[in-house]
């Protein structure tokens, strides 16, 4: 890979930093509202042992950032890069998440925006999981121009895999 998944990205209001070790009780504050989770495939990641395991896996994917409001430093939530596929030029974004006070303010869509400007400078597709029954995921990204391109059972670190869609955004049709 000639690029980096974990520079400090950012745009006026928010930045993405690359997630570090002491980032997890200020995410699990967030993560530990079980409405975060409800539309989520793995619903039950509010409880703290769960959501260890879901940030150790973040950890490792060393492509995790936390996202935080420029203005008032505060920790919004959490996105990943992951899966990057040389052969096919492609990488996925995914397993964000945010507090439920970050919701209906616009402020995922900025975030994916800000990745995908970034991330086109080195890739020719983008793809994302989003679980079956997390249609309000679904809906964001198809704002954004994201299309469904298949089903697939997938397991995140250490959970039981569960059906997500597929969707994709590709360079070559999106405006940033």
């Amino acid at each position: 890979m000639n690029f980096s998944i974990q520079s400090v990205l950012e745009n006026e209001e928010y930045q993405l930093i690359p997630l570090q070790k002491g980032d997890f009780e200020s995410l699990y504050e967030i993560a530990s509202d079980p409405k975060v989770w409800e539309q989520h495939p793995n619903k039950n990641r509010y409880q703290r042992e769960v959501f260890k395991n879901f940030f150790l896996g973040a950890m490792e994917s060393k492509g995790a950032f936390k996202i935080v409001e420029k203005t008032t430093g505060e920790v919004l939530g959490s996105t990943l890069f992951y899966d990057f596929d040389k052969s096919k030029n492609s990488i996925f974004i995914g397993y964000t998440f945010y507090g439920t006070k970050s919701w209906g303010k616009g402020i995922n869509p900025q975030v994916k925006r800000i990745m995908l400007k970034y991330i086109f400078q080195f890739v020719d597709t983008v793809h994302f999981h989003i679980g079956k029954e997390n249609v309000r995921s679904q809906i964001a990204l198809e704002r954004l121009g994201g299309k469904k391109v298949a089903e697939e059972e997938v397991a995140y670190f250490g959970e039981p895999s569960r059906t997500n869609f597929v969707y994709e955004i590709r360079k070559e049709d999106h405006s940033i």
